[in-house]
């Protein structure tokens, strides 16, 4: 059987297709391939952007920031410190950009100036890490990126 050009031609397209489809079809399916959004309201966390920058602009002008430090016992958070520790009140939330399962929050309650998250509850690679906290009614955001290995 001797197939001629247009023939070929349909048969490529046809090829083509089926490869395609076969790709979406395998990303879409397979949980190696998560397709997850990094805030799930993403709207509604939108809507507050406004309050979000107020507080991140009330942290960079801080005299004396927050340091944010990956040691070997895990991730320090070290106040000035012109802070009263127990005056401090807040969260730290770590989120983990390839895996939103292994996302957690840590309350921010110091008798010292340090707040120390251990190394056991993180695995390695990037963590994006927000502070939210108030202190003497101002409120401030901080936001980090720590890699661990």
């Amino acid at each position: 059987m001797k197939i001629n050009w247009g023939t070929g031609i349909v048969i490529a397209f046809g090829l083509f297709i089926t490869f395609i489809l076969y790709f979406v079809f395998t990303v879409q399916s397979d949980s190696k391939y998560d397709n997850e959004l990094v805030v799930e309201e993403y709207y509604k966390h939108d809507a507050h952007f406004g309050d979000e920058m107020i507080r991140i602009k009330n942290a960079q002008n801080l005299a004396q920031k927050p340091l944010v430090n990956s040691t070997s016992d895990g991730i320090t958070i070290v106040f000035p410190d012109v802070f009263v520790p127990k005056n401090i009140k807040g969260k730290v939330s770590l989120y983990r950009p390839s895996n939103k399962r292994l996302d957690f929050e840590t309350p921010i309650s110091l008798s010292d100036a340090t707040l120390l998250i251990p190394k056991k509850s993180l695995s390695g690679g990037r963590w994006d890490i927000n502070m939210e906290w108030h202190y003497e009614g101002k409120s401030y955001l901080t936001k980090e990126i720590i890699y661990i290995n």
